[in-house]
């Protein structure tokens, strides 16, 4: 029905840059907004970045300046180039579409299976 392919997670030195990337595929009627939530060891969920259809991007404070969301071909694919990292980035890093389905013809988040991101010297 909806797959989300992750990718470009990794270990990295503090300072360092990272892109991910999120390819979502399948019987998808529209995707509304993508975006990327992180989870840190012992932490609730939080979203870092979303994008909108239109373009319309939300960031996170803790990462506003040093983030970028982008949404290219065709809406279905969305990345996040991450600059300046820090240590406390360090975290599971999810995908996450708000979304309908031919299937499922209401709006519904899914997710992927998240990517580790690990920021240390």
């Amino acid at each position: 029905q909806v797959r989300l392919v992750e990718s470009g997670g990794g270990l990295v030195q503090p300072g360092g840059s990272l892109t991910l990337s999120c390819a979502a595929s399948g019987s998808i009627l529209k995707i509304v907004t993508m975006g990327w939530y992180r989870q840190a060891p012992g932490k609730q969920r939080e979203p870092v970045a979303i994008i909108t259809f239109g373009g319309t991007t939300n960031y996170a404070d803790s990462v506003k300046g040093r983030f970028t969301i982008s949404r290219v071909n065709e809406q279905n694919t969305v990345y996040l180039q991450m600059n300046s990292l820090k240590p406390e980035d360090t975290a599971i890093y999810y995908c996450k579409i708000w979304a309908s389905l031919i299937t499922v013809p209401t709006l519904r988040d899914y997710w992927g299976q998240g990517t580790q991101v690990t920021v240390s010297s």
